[in-house]
């Protein structure tokens, strides 16, 4: 007799939820509210995120800022009211370089969208993306040894907590 999971082993390690922290979220304009949507709509449509040490996902994922530290605080799914499974901590000084000329070059983007010539557009693009997997790197090598996660989630990742420092 051949017996069916109710969830497949591949699904439970991954982000089932994600919300970002409401005090965290620094006063934002139309492009950064569409950046944090669409970075969460694509994390959840697929994502790789393993809890060092646990099997027992899916998860839900609080992204916040406490006392200028990030807070990735993991909940097991369903489980609105309960408390994490865990919440690391992890020091903002290592992506406060990366962040600054990352917002730098998201203004001149949003600038040059309006008004430059697509090969322009197209050539701050490109920083663009080499600061935003700069800082995912960074992400991946700061999770080490508590959370598991892939390249796609980590820019995903990245790009909600560019989100709450943002200041558009």
């Amino acid at each position: 007799m051949i017996e069916a999971s109710s969830e497949p082993v591949a699904t439970k390690h991954r982000l089932s939820e994600v919300v970002l922290d409401p005090a965290s979220i620094g006063r934002g304009n139309a492009n950064i509210e569409h950046e944090r949507e669409v970075a969460i709509y694509d994390l959840l449509d697929e994502n790789s995120f393993e809890v060092d040490g646990r099997d027992d996902g899916p998860y839900k994922l609080t992204i916040g800022i406490v006392e200028d530290r990030l807070a990735l605080s993991v909940y097991q799914t369903p489980g609105e009211e309960a408390d994490p499974l865990v919440t690391h901590y992890l020091s903002m000084t290592p992506f406060k370089r990366i962040m600054k000329d990352y917002f730098l070059v998201l203004d001149s983007y949003y600038q040059a969208i309006r008004t430059a010539q697509p090969s322009r557009i197209q050539a701050i693009d490109v920083g663009r993306r080499g600061l935003h997997d700069e800082g995912s790197r960074v992400l991946v090598e700061r999770l080490e040894g508590k959370i598991k996660i892939d390249f796609d989630t980590a820019r995903r990742l990245f790009t909600l907590i560019s989100a709450l420092h943002w200041k558009g």
